[in-house]
């Protein structure tokens, strides 16, 4: 999600972090796109992947909602990261660690694990 030109100001005090069951809802079965292109699979099994463009090898891992408005992934390469997505009163947000907010494009369900 790099060359973003979204403010990088964190969770706003304007945001509303999603409740874990009503995010967890939210993600489950569904592909979340990000105005970059880049998209994230949220299979209802657990299973996460992600692509910056259609045509890269996508990054695999599990994911989970351990507290409201928290999304973790655990990678099948042994790395980790939790970010948060919020409501920003307008669309989801994707908010990572260094502040840098994302937009959501489209949150779709899945079709076939696609």
């Amino acid at each position: 999600m790099a060359g973003s030109a979204a403010a990088q100001d964190g969770v706003r005090a304007t945001d509303r972090l999603y409740a874990v069951e009503e995010l967890s809802g939210m993600l489950s079965d569904h592909a979340v796109e990000y105005f970059d292109g880049s998209v994230s699979r949220y299979r209802g099994d657990g299973v996460y992947s992600y692509k910056y463009t259609e045509n890269d090898r996508p990054w695999l891992g599990t994911w989970s909602v351990p507290e409201p408005g928290r999304i973790c992934v655990d990678f099948d390469n042994g790395s980790a990261r939790c970010d948060t997505l919020v409501d920003d009163g307008a669309r989801m947000v994707l908010v990572i660690a260094n502040g840098t907010r994302f937009p959501v494009r489209e949150r779709r369900e899945l079709v076939d694990g696609n």
